[in-house]
């Protein structure tokens, strides 16, 4: 799957906040995502994105 910046992702474990939806920030070799709830970003590689993500959220428009 494609992901590009400003899509919507949800993640197998939910932050402690009790979201598990988060926003890409940066693509490459490393993914930055921030969660939608308390807007604290993470850096994870490429490889341990991929694992984390369950789905991508469908947008509309």
């Amino acid at each position: 799957m494609v992901y590009s910046l400003g899509d919507v992702v949800i993640t197998k474990k939910k932050h402690p906040c009790g979201c598990d939806r988060w926003v890409i920030v940066r693509v490459g070799a490393d993914y930055k995502i921030k969660c939608e709830k308390c807007g604290r970003i993470v850096m994870l590689s490429s490889s341990e994105f991929f694992k984390s993500v369950r789905q991508k959220v469908e947008q509309d428009g």
